[in-house]
């Protein structure tokens, strides 16, 4: 269970129960409301946008706060990880249809949880996810016997179509496709597309294979080659 799950647990019920207060109160002093609201005096409409502009403001310095200390978080979860872990580093975004599967997959009474940037570690033993800052913590680990396929996909993330990479897993009986988003790294971007996309995809392939034959396993069946978009190309196609 992740350590910082009751934490969370609380602060949402104590929101929840601040937001049924303030409803609350708002619903009983609806007629005083009522009787009030005439007598005050009018607000220019450039005091007002003004306010309107000032709550902005606020709005975007806390969102830019959060987003600081998410980078910060995902940075120092990043550097422990490479100083203790020997295999190829992604960073994961997290979706529902990821956490569903997950916890499809995994017989964990707390439940599999990811956090919005999570770590991917790929080496020699398997596909593992980690949470967490500067002490990282695993989320699941699935060793290469039990991957079945690797491949490129795409799905709907707001408005756009993202790259996706499915990784299907039979564990405890159940083979079920885990989509991964893989994030970009870089500021204004959100998901890993083109050439470093299908590069990491490859490299998992191959990873796999390697593993497979080592133990002397069977082979998943050879898929038509991943193409290798160049950034000139890609450019060119968007136009």
């Amino acid at each position: 269970m992740n350590p910082a799950t009751p934490h969370r647990a609380s602060l949402t019920v104590l929101v929840g129960l601040a937001a049924v207060g303030v409803i609350a109160g708002l619903l009983a002093g609806s007629p005083m409301l009522e009787q009030l609201m005439p007598r005050l005096p009018a607000v220019p409409t450039t005091n007002l946008a003004v306010g309107f502009a000032a709550v902005g403001l606020v709005v975007v310095a806390i969102w830019g706060v959060v987003g600081l200390g998410r980078a910060a978080r995902t940075r120092a979860r990043r550097n422990a990880l490479a100083s203790t872990v020997r295999g190829e580093l992604s960073c994961g975004i997290r979706n529902r249809l990821l956490v569903r599967r997950l916890n499809e997959l995994l017989d964990d009474a707390g439940g599999v949880r990811l956090g919005a940037r999570f770590s991917v570690v790929v080496d020699e033993l398997g596909v593992a996810f980690w949470n967490g800052g500067g002490r990282p913590h695993g989320a699941a680990h699935f060793p290469w016997r039990e991957v079945r396929n690797i491949r490129a996909d795409s799905m709907v993330v707001g408005g756009s179509v993202e790259h996706v990479l499915v990784l299907r897993v039979r564990h405890n009986g159940s083979s079920i496709e885990l989509p991964i988003i893989l994030s970009a790294g870089r500021f204004g971007r959100y998901a890993m597309s083109d050439a470093p996309f299908f590069a990491v995809v490859r490299s998992w392939k191959a990873k796999h294979r390697a593993a497979l034959a080592a133990e002397g396993l069977e082979l998943p069946p050879l898929t038509a080659p991943i193409p290798v978009i160049r950034p000139e190309v890609a450019a060119a196609a968007r136009r």
